[in-house]
């Protein structure tokens, strides 16, 4: 654990030592179908430490400005909490690598994500977790972080899980193995998943079933009222693509598809806020091949979704996180990388139009968005190449 002070940069409020103060963003219109943003903000944004490694990435933030995401070390990749000025490194369960890779922080602090385990993976599976940290050939599984102990969460009899979303009741979902030989599994994946709701502080854990004809599925995010969203599919290599079939949500248990941009592979849901409206990625038809293809979508309820498009000259999107008033936070890519957007009023923009004067950095994704409009995600710092986590606060312009 260290302490640091935190690197402000591009800053608006001159000549003042107490923090910014964060304009209310937002307001409802009568029919609360879309928000009115104040034209005066801007953003000033806030570098945060990291634990020595070339990455580091913010994936989630609280109502506290908790941050939490990962750092890389020597030759790994460990999960971090940015609180207070603290850059904690949260540790492992045993192997060299942990991780939070979506908004998996609520407002307690309860933190959700994957770690590497010191046992041997004897199938030989990658799993889920090697998209988002360094292979091992050790098992990996959800994990909780609670009051300052990373404790593992239960599979599903099989040797691996993943935990992505925590809600504000101290519910976790993700996925995990069972023990079933699934003939629809590819690659080295040669176990079925299923989508799983734990309760950590009273030990229940749910299994959320996939849709009806399909042997897989994950949770990847969950409200405070219990709605649970995530895919639904074949088990394949468990990494998206044809285990995302079709997009569901689960309430109560019973499970229904949501609609999707029309494709027949990743369509993923990515966050859900209170008032249960959906963000994620879905490919549009021209996928029989499982490219990715992908566009950001906002689902507000009906039977259809919205294409929140791209930023100009970029071929996908993806959607990835968004607060009560329908602001939208993810990242467009193209030829040239990745940019991180902000989506309001209908309009997509990069993000990195919207930061204050200044800024000599350049961001390049945003993760996750508060109720207040702070968003955090992993910048480019150009004077020493470094990708470090930031919080972009917005400020009243001067």
């Amino acid at each position: 654990m260290r302490r640091l002070p935190f690197l402000l940069v591009g800053l608006v409020v001159c000549g003042c030592s107490e923090d910014p103060q964060i304009p209310r963003p937002l307001e409802a219109t009568s029919d609360e179908s879309l928000v009115r943003v104040t034209p005066s903000v801007e953003y000033e944004i806030i570098k945060l430490d990291w634990l020595g490694g070339p990455t580091a990435r913010g994936s989630g933030i609280n109502d506290a400005g908790w941050v939490a995401g990962y750092s890389d070390t020597s030759g790994a990749r460990h999960a971090v909490l940015w609180r207070d000025g603290l850059t904690i490194d949260l540790g492992t369960l045993g192997g060299p690598s942990s991780n939070v890779q979506w908004p998996g922080i609520n407002d307690d602090g309860m933190i959700v994500g994957i770690s590497q385990t010191s046992t041997p993976d004897t199938l030989g599976e990658t799993w889920s977790c090697s998209a988002f940290i360094p292979y091992a050939g050790k098992t990996c599984v959800g994990f909780v972080y609670d009051n300052g102990v990373m404790t593992a969460l239960p599979t599903l009899g099989g040797d691996n899980g993943f935990a992505a979303g925590v809600n504000n009741r101290g519910q976790v979902v993700g996925w995990a193995e069972n023990t079933v030989r699934d003939s629809t599994c590819r690659g080295t994946q040669k176990l079925q998943f299923h989508a799983v709701m734990w309760e950590p502080r009273t030990g229940r854990v749910v299994e959320l079933h996939p849709a009806t004809g399909h042997s897989a599925s994950a949770a990847t995010a969950i409200n405070d009222s219990g709605q649970v969203v995530g895919i639904s599919g074949e088990c394949d290599v468990a990494v998206g693509r044809f285990s995302a079939r079709r997009s569901v949500m689960w309430e109560d248990g019973n499970v229904k598809e949501l609609p999707d941009l029309g494709g027949v592979s990743w369509h993923t849901p990515m966050a859900i806020n209170n008032r249960g409206d959906v963000v994620g990625f879905s490919n549009p038809p021209g996928d029989a091949d499982g490219r990715f293809i992908a566009r950001a979508f906002l689902w507000t309820g009906g039977k259809s979704v919205t294409d929140l498009g791209t930023l100009k000259g970029d071929a996908t999107s993806q959607a990835r996180g968004l607060n009560r008033w329908r602001q939208v936070v993810g990242v467009s890519s193209g030829p040239n990388g990745t940019r991180p957007f902000l989506w309001q009023n209908g309009k997509m923009e990069d993000l990195n139009t919207l930061v204050a004067r200044g800024f000599a950095d350049s961001l390049v994704s945003a993760q996750d968005i508060t109720d207040d409009g702070r968003i955090t995600g992993a910048l480019v710092e150009r004077s020493t190449g470094r990708v470090l986590t930031y919080v972009a606060v917005p400020v009243a312009r001067p």
